[in-house]
This record gives structure tokens, sequence and C-alpha cells, in this order.
């Protein structure tokens, strides 16, 4: 059996296993959760007075009624898997989903239970039905589930999830299909409920975040809408911060654009625009950009030039203050420790501030990554440090193996205290997230450690960026972006951050050296949105869907078609790559 198969690290057929489901089991491993033994979390009193719970039992009952006795559990949970309801008509299937913790108070989350039809539907954000040995858990062996993610009308989050589960010798092909009819049904009542004030809100939102880039947000009495970069870009309490000060548009008389400072340092400029409801006000929606204070400059390095460093662009906070902070401690003196995702310009940084602070001094770089079993690699570490050099950049120190690290440690501490005509000023890169343990013997050298941000989390530099990598290419003034290329450059979460859109741009100008940048320019990957960086596999299957699309104008089936894969498959693929259809 293909399940027993996998969970004693056997090869399995993959065409013996729904991908759906191979991929819940794959994720079940990584999350060790335990396939012979159900232990979850409990809640004794979950909150079962909310708008969901308020809405969708009613709707839940009349679903029970028209079963009328049929061994069918109807499971209504919240966005975490934590069952808030069960309506069982069958004893033998009740007595069993207590045996298996199936019940109110009881979190079925995939991180808990492993592939199941409730955690399952909420990690894939879709319809997901699971049978039998499809469970990850041997306790669930004897059950079929169907569970649906319920989404809010108004906002599009997903609120709950409804599950329909049975014995599986009883599961038929209709399970999954009342358990969406049931989902639709509960989204309906939710839109019932809801007030014209906040679809008016709603559809003024969704224009805002179409039109505009960075932080958009939305709020009346009883609604809040936060755009994904917001929460990218502001802890909660800055969330808090310009929440609290965004009413005071509704005074009669008050600016609707305003300067708020927020906890971390930064400073926001919002754009409050009043929406009209069809009996008053519908409520607020506001677009804001992030800034430093004028006078944080002043007070803080009143001799510091103004400006950004040489050969850099970028306006947005979270990139000048990390800038800002090398800088600043090059002047003092003091080694730094350089930490970012690749691809985040962290030499470029380094090499910016030698340029301005020491423009005639002379600066190495050593890649730690290529060290590898050389041993001669280390003794060219301390020529290098002995050699006359103003400044030396060690990259990727994460990269080396332990003995490397010792003895690059050594060498350090040895340049560190040894006479100089002229200091020596050490900064190492590492990723993000490095492991702390063996690298703390190195780092207690580095009293400094700066984070350079992900390209995700200062989008808005985005477009300088592009001109500056047109310009480095060679084709400044003769090639630009249009609007409509840019905006699907914006989309995208960049995973590969400020490198991957330098390589995507060479792509580019190999076939567009002059004109507009068209959507049709850009390589597959800019149509993706995907988080992580793709296998060369995945990224072969990615640019075949994307070609295949083109040619077919969009339409998912004939792509399947032409690719030989199923309609399931090619929409599952797209989720999964984040394929944007609508640009094709």
């Amino acid at each position: 059996m293909s399940r027993v198969r996998f969970l004693t690290a056997e090869p399995i057929d993959p065409a013996g296993v729904r991908a759906p489901i191979l991929a819940s089991w794959q994720r079940s491993r990584q999350l060790q959760v335990d396939a012979d033994e159900i232990e979850l979390p409990y809640l004794r009193d979950p909150d079962i007075d909310t708008p969901l719970t308020r809405t969708a039992l009613p709707v839940l009952r009349n679903l029970r009624e028209a079963l009328d006795g049929q061994p069918v559990s109807i499971i209504l949970t919240d966005p975490a898997g934590l069952v808030l309801s069960r309506m069982t008509a069958d004893n033998d299937l009740q007595r069993h989903l207590d045996r298996v913790l199936l019940a109110p108070g009881f979190s079925y989350a995939e991180e808990f239970v492993g592939t199941n039809g409730i955690g399952t539907a909420l990690e894939v954000g879709a319809p997901t039905h699971v049978f039998g040995h499809e469970h990850y858990a041997e306790h669930l062996e004897d059950l079929a589930c169907a569970g649906v993610p319920i989404h809010h009308p108004v906002s599009g989050r997903t609120v709950g999830v409804v599950d329909l589960t049975c014995w599986r010798k009883d599961a038929g092909s209709l399970l999954l299909t009342l358990a969406k009819t049931t989902a639709e049904q509960i989204r309906q009542a939710l839109l019932a409920e809801t007030s014209v004030h906040e679809l008016e809100l709603l559809h003024e939102y969704v224009r805002t975040c179409r039109r505009m880039t960075g932080i958009v947000f939305a709020l009346n009495n009883d609604v809040v809408m936060l755009n994904d970069y917001a929460r990218a870009v502001l802890d909660p309490a800055d969330q808090a911060a310009l929440l609290s000060r965004a009413p005071e548009a509704f005074a009669p008389g008050h600016c609707t654009s305003m300067d708020v400072p927020l906890p971390s340092g930064m400073m926001a400029r919002m754009h409050c625009r009043l929406v009209p409801g069809t009996d008053g006000t519908a409520g607020l929606v506001v677009h804001a950009k992030l800034r430093h204070p004028p006078t944080e400059v002043t007070e803080i390095r009143p001799s510091a030039p103004m400006g950004q460093l040489p050969g850099l662009v970028g306006s947005a906070p979270t990139w000048l203050r990390a800038c800002r902070e090398v800088e600043q401690v090059y002047r003092s003196g003091d080694w730094l420790a350089l930490e970012g995702e690749p691809g985040v310009g962290k030499l470029a940084i380094l090499r910016a501030v030698q340029l301005r602070r020491q423009p005639v001094g002379r600066l190495e770089v050593l890649d730690g990554g290529q060290a590898g079993p050389d041993a001669r690699w280390n003794g060219s570490v301390r020529e290098t440090l002995y050699g006359g050099i103003d400044s030396v950049v060690i990259q990727h120190v994460d990269r080396m193996s332990g003995p490397r690290l010792r003895g690059l440690s050594a060498a350090l501490q040895e340049a560190r205290t040894a006479e100089r005509d002229q200091p020596l000023w050490v900064a190492v890169t590492l990723g993000a997230g490095s492991p702390a343990a063996e690298l703390e013997p190195l780092l207690r050298l580095f009293p400094s450690t700066v984070e350079v941000p992900a390209l995700r989390l200062h989008l808005d530099d985005l477009p300088q960026l592009v001109s500056l990598f047109l310009a480095r290419l060679g084709h400044s003034g003769h090639l630009a972006c249009s609007p409509e290329a840019m905006q699907m450059l914006m989309r995208s979460s960049w995973p590969g951050n400020a490198a991957q859109l330098h390589d995507m741009l060479r792509q580019v100008v190999h076939h567009r050296r002059a004109g507009t940048i068209q959507p049709a320019d850009l390589p597959a990957e800019a149509r993706s949105v995907s988080r992580r960086r793709l296998s060369n596999l995945e990224v072969m299957e990615r640019d075949a869907i994307v070609r295949a699309l083109g040619d077919a104008n969009g339409n998912k089936v004939q792509a399947a078609r032409t690719l030989g894969m199923s309609r399931a498959s090619i929409y599952r693929k797209i989720r999964e790559f984040g394929i944007v259809v609508s640009d094709v």
C-alpha cells in the first residue's frame, strides 16, 4: 500500500497517489506528525458566538434534517482548524469520531493530524476530499471526509471550513459536491448579513489596491481590511498606530492627508478618502507611504551627508535604514555582520559605503562559500588581511564548514590585534536566519549586525531598480518599462530579490533592445507570484504551462489538453506556481 511504503521511506509510484495527497503526506512528514497516534491540543470552551457560527449553524441544521439519519457528520471549524460544531446522526460514527478526537475543542489542522479533509483544505485553500488510506494517521483509515474553506464575502479571507465525514465504505462522489454547496450557502448567508456599507467599502478598497502600490487599508465601525504589503512592512504596533489615527479623517473639516509617527521610528504619510454610502458614509480607504521623519537625520546624524549611497537607488524606509546603519557602523570602525536573503544587495551596500567614505581605499572581497576543502584558503585569507588592504568583505560565511570557520576566526582575531599603519575594517555576509551555534565564535568579533530587507518588503523601489538595471545593461534612454509590465513585476514576491530582477531584465534585453517593454516581453517567471524558489524541474513545468496558456489565450482546458494533463492538474499547478492567468 502506497501510504505504508511512504511512511517506511520506501519508493512509491507517484501515479498511485493523487498529487494533493502526496504533497500533504510530505508536509505531514516534515512537520513530524505521528502517523500511529492522535494527540491534539484541546480548547475547553471555544468561542461559538461569532458571526460565522451564528450564520452557519442554521444552514448546517437544515442540512442535518435533509440527511435524515444518514451516517454523515457535519463539522464546522474556525480558520485554524479548531472544531466549533459537530452534528452526527449515527451513534457508531459519533463514538468513532470521539475516539479520534474529531470533536468540538480539538484542532484538526494538518500540523497536528496530518492529511485530512479539514487541515488539508486549509493548507491548500481549496476544496479537498480524503478517502480511507489517504489519511496520514492510521486511526482515520475507516473514514472519508470532504472539507471546503468558507470565504468571507467582503474580505475574501478564509473564516472557517465546513467538513462532511462519513464511513469510507459509504463515501460517494457527491460528498465533496455537497460540502461545496454547503460552504456556498454559508457564504451567501454571510453576504446576506453583510451591510450595504461594507460592500461599498469593499468595492472602493479593491479599486484602490488595483490602482495604487504601497500600503492600503480600509475600515469602518465593523470591518478592517489591510493589503498584504501593509501586513509585510508594518509590525502590529505600526498597524495599530495607523488604524487609530485614520478615523480622524471623519471629523468635520479635518485634513484628509496627515503625517503619522510610528512606534518603529518611521513616519507614514496617510491619504484618507471617505467612501460615500447609500445613506451616509460607508467607511474610509487609506493609502500610505512610509518615510523617515525630517528631524531624524539632523537629530541622530547631524554630520551625515544627505542622499542615497553612490550607485544605489531606493527610497523605502526599510532599505534606507539598512544603508544608513551600515554607513554608521563603517564610520565607527566596528566590524560588521550583514545579514539578508540571497540577492538583496548586501555586497552592493558595502561597496557603496566604501566608495563614499573612502573612495581611494582598497576593498577586497573573499567568498567563504568557495573555501571548501582547500587547506590553502585560510592562508590566502591571512595574506589578504596583512596585504595593505583597507577593507575586507568575506561573503557567505554561513556556508563554511566548522574547521574553516574556526580557522577564519583565528585569522581575524590575530589581524584585529596586529599593529597596522591604517585600521583594518572587516565585514562578513550571511543568509537570513543562519544557524547561530556554528557561527557564534566568529560573530563575537563583529559587534554589530545589520539586516538588509528582502525586495518584497520595499517593492516601492522596484521602478527605480528597473531603471538602474536597464542602465547597467546598456539600455538607458533606449528602453523603458510600460505601466502594464511594471504592474506585473510589482505583483511578484521576488524570492530571489534584486538579483532575480537583474537576471530577468538581462533575459528581456536579449530580444527587446529599444522601445517599451510590454508584458509579452517578460519571461514566464514574471507571470508567477510564487513565494519560494522553484526547482529546475518546476521552472520547466511552470514555463510550459505559461506558454500553453498564452497559445490558448488563457483557456485552461485547451492548455491542459495541449500539455496532456487533466484539467484538475493544470488548475492545481496554476495555483501552486501562482501563475497569473488573466495577463497571459
